[in-house]
């Protein structure tokens, strides 16, 4: 099946590792290119030279007002458009409600909430018909997990965001699309079994409330949001799609 994602141009935030990274090789593997995004330019330059060919960096930091516009102008003057981009931030600081800082609380919402708002703002104000807007989000959007009361807090309220955008651009052409990622194996989720002492028994145990049984590969998220930006997925929008291997069971 073609995508139809051949030298369409996406810009897509966190992209040094983890889903964002997944999701840039699975856009550029359908032939599109990407500016990828993080904060630390020396990442940045690794793994735009991993990524090879359709693929530019700029370090940029998500909670600066600047940002939006630096990322769609570089996409712009190098691959000549901009046709989509996906929001993917790093998960806030874990804990419980008694032990998370005031501190935590306002850097997540600068990163995780209203860094997000405003990179959606630009893309809206400048993407036309066909263009989309996505967000990588958490399976925290329907059910708190515990130990990730910042995510909890946010998330919910960022889908809630974009479900309103979508409501928004629908008129125009463009879309906007939420992914709901819950145990794909990545750093950060490996990093949160660990948590509990016994990394290898909380893997199992949550495996076993998956119906596939298994933990999903940054590969397979990387490919559903692929999917999901392309003009392939035309007719979707103000989709909150859980990535989690049936553990919500369609709803």
């Amino acid at each position: 099946m073609d995508l139809g994602l051949k030298d369409r141009v996406y810009v897509v935030t966190g992209a040094t590792r983890g889903l964002g990274r997944a999701s840039a090789e699975a856009l550029l593997a359908e032939g599109a290119q990407v500016l990828v995004t993080g904060r630390e330019e020396k990442s940045v330059a690794e793994a735009v030279a991993e990524l090879g060919p359709g693929a530019a960096g700029l370090a940029a930091d998500n909670t600066d007002p600047e940002t939006p516009a630096r990322l769609i102008a570089e996409a712009r003057a190098r691959f000549g458009g901009f046709d989509g981009i996906l929001i993917s931030v790093g998960g806030p600081a874990p804990g419980f409600a008694a032990d998370n800082t005031d501190e935590q609380w306002a850097a997540a919402f600068d990163t995780v909430f209203l860094g997000a708002v405003r990179l959606a703002r630009a893309a809206a104000a400048t993407l036309g018909e066909g263009g989309v807007i996505g967000f990588v989000l958490s399976g925290s959007v329907h059910e708190p997990i515990p130990g990730l009361t910042i995510s909890n807090g946010l998330r919910p309220g960022l889908a809630g965001f974009a479900k309103s955008l979508a409501n928004d651009l629908g008129p125009r052409g463009v879309r906007v699309v939420g992914l709901l990622p819950s145990r794909i194996d990545t750093d950060r989720v490996r990093s949160l079994d660990a948590l509990s002492g016994d990394a290898d028994a909380a893997r199992a145990a949550n495996e076993a409330t998956i119906p596939l049984r298994r933990y999903g590969t940054p590969e397979e998220f990387g490919r559903t949001a692929a999917f999901l930006l392309s003009p392939a997925a035309s007719y979707l929008t103000g989709l909150m799609l859980p990535v989690d291997g049936g553990a919500r069971a369609g709803f």
